[in-house]
């Protein structure tokens, strides 16, 4: 069955591509759209930042992504927006096309069509186009031959325009795609998607593929089945109770964002600095999770808050504390033909504080080197509850138990937490890597806990330089 959607405008329907073809690949080799680039080919760089855009409850929605970690089946049913389908003419430009070429915010020009991407998604957005909205934005993007004051200028003009407006067919979109001997499936319900995977418990489940795109961008993996849960209705859905909130596993990290900036403000801060808004508006809660990774941002946090997994099968539902889903390195307890369905977070009370904090050599867009996450309740000047979690500090995400019977009961001070140092030894045997030491690691996990007190007793925290 072919593919279906629209590219710059014109319908398309693609068939005899490979269906792991990254769509990259397919715009600058068979459409011949060399606007796109590529740099990096793993979600970094934003050279080759593209729009999708379709219609949800009514209203056209468009959103920035790598088209280097995306694979053509998931353009199915959707409009595609590349830089050279912005302008209707030479004479007229987009508005952001137009600014950047007043304000000079181009020079060699590789990335700029990247950028004019980036942007002209947060002009069609009814987002509020502040300072931060627009750093937020261009996160994704790096130019290093203007610098970004001229593309900042050109934002500024450009995305205060009203967005364009006009309604988006709606477009069917396919249940399976194969060539040869590679098949895509696009499973619609729940009970469909665990058929498929009964059926291939080998395959690759594919979120957003911030992470297994990379196999196909970067070492040019051929997959042979690949199950996307992006249309999985069950897997989209939001629900909120008056004691906790659940994310479907396909929720991306963008439409999680606002309610978590309600709940868990602490965790908000965490996911913007997890990857850009082209990786957020892709990458998928359940897809972190699932994917098992030691150094994975959410696990940790997610453990510390006490929350739930809800997996599913054929044989039925089941749920499990997220403490107890990692086993050892990349190892879960996932059954065969098992998947994430859902994970319920319990909300905090009025006497709980959550807090987390990544250590990472870039701010933005790194991969951790630790993470600490912290529930704790206070009564008094003691600790009557605690909850702490890391991740980067053993082979899974691992929750520290020596750590919350230490705090347990005691005073919380700047003494106590000063003395976490040496019990967080207790918990955790860290490795060295190219990331960081062990005994960096043990370091920096034990004097987190005085940045948390420092946090919740709404000290100072700004450091004092010492020549020496």
């Amino acid at each position: 069955m072919a593919l279906q959607f629209t590219l710059n405008g014109e319908r398309r329907e693609v068939s005899g591509v490979s269906p792991t073809m990254t769509v990259l690949d397919y715009l600058r080799e068979n459409a011949e759209l060399t606007g796109t680039k590529e740099g990096c080919a793993e979600g970094d760089c934003g050279a080759c930042t593209i729009v999708l855009a379709e219609t949800t409850d009514g209203k056209p929605q468009y959103k920035a992504v790598n088209a280097c970690l995306l694979m053509v089946p998931q353009l199915d049913g959707k409009h595609v927006f590349t830089v050279e389908g912005l302008s209707a003419s030479d004479d007229l430009l987009d508005p952001v096309q137009d600014a950047m070429v007043k304000t000079d915010g181009t020079q060699c020009g590789f990335c700029t069509p990247g950028i004019i991407m980036s942007l002209f998604a947060l002009r069609q957005s009814d987002a509020e186009v502040t300072e931060g909205e627009i750093h937020d934005t261009l996160a994704g993007n790096l130019c290093r031959c203007t610098g970004y004051r001229p593309i900042v200028e050109a934002a500024r003009e450009a995305c205060v325009a009203q967005p364009d407006g006009s309604a988006l067919a709606t477009l069917d979109a396919s249940d399976s795609y194969q060539k040869a001997d590679q098949t895509f499936h696009t499973p619609k319900s729940i009970d469909e998607m665990a058929k498929v995977f009964a059926a291939n418990p080998e395959a690759n489940l594919l979120g957003g593929g911030t992470d297994l795109g990379i196999l196909v961008s970067k070492e040019r993996e051929a997959l042979s089945t690949v199950i996307h849960t992006g249309r999985v209705a069950e897997l989209l859905q939001i629900d909120e109770t008056d004691t906790d909130i659940t994310f479907g596993a396909a929720v991306t990290y963008t439409e999680a964002l606002p309610f978590i900036e309600r709940l868990y403000p602490s965790f908000a801060t965490l996911i913007t600095r997890i990857g850009s808004v082209q990786i957020r508006n892709v990458g998928t809660i359940g897809g972190n999770i699932g994917n098992a990774s030691p150094i994975g941002d959410t696990p940790p946090c997610l453990i510390a808050l006490d929350a739930t997994l809800i997996l599913y099968s054929e044989a039925g539902e089941r749920e499990l504390p997220i403490e107890e889903f990692f086993l050892d390195y990349r190892k879960t307890d996932l059954k065969a033909g098992e998947f994430i369905k859902a994970v319920r977070i319990p909300k905090l009370s009025e006497t709980q504080e959550f807090r987390t904090y990544k250590i990472s050599k870039r701010y933005d867009q790194d991969i951790s080197a630790v993470v600490g996450a912290y529930r704790i309740e206070l009564e008094g000047d003691a600790v009557s509850d605690v909850r702490i979690a890391y991740g980067g500090m053993a082979a899974i995400p691992k929750r520290g138990v020596a750590c919350e019977a230490a705090l347990i009961d005691n005073a919380w001070d700047l003494a106590t937490a000063m003395t976490m140092l040496g019990v967080v030894q207790e918990d955790y045997q860290p490795i060295s890597d190219h990331r960081a030491s062990k005994e960096y690691r043990l370091q920096v996990a034990g004097n987190l806990f005085q940045r948390l007190y420092q946090d919740l007793s709404g000290v100072d925290q700004t450091l004092e330089v010492v020549a020496v």
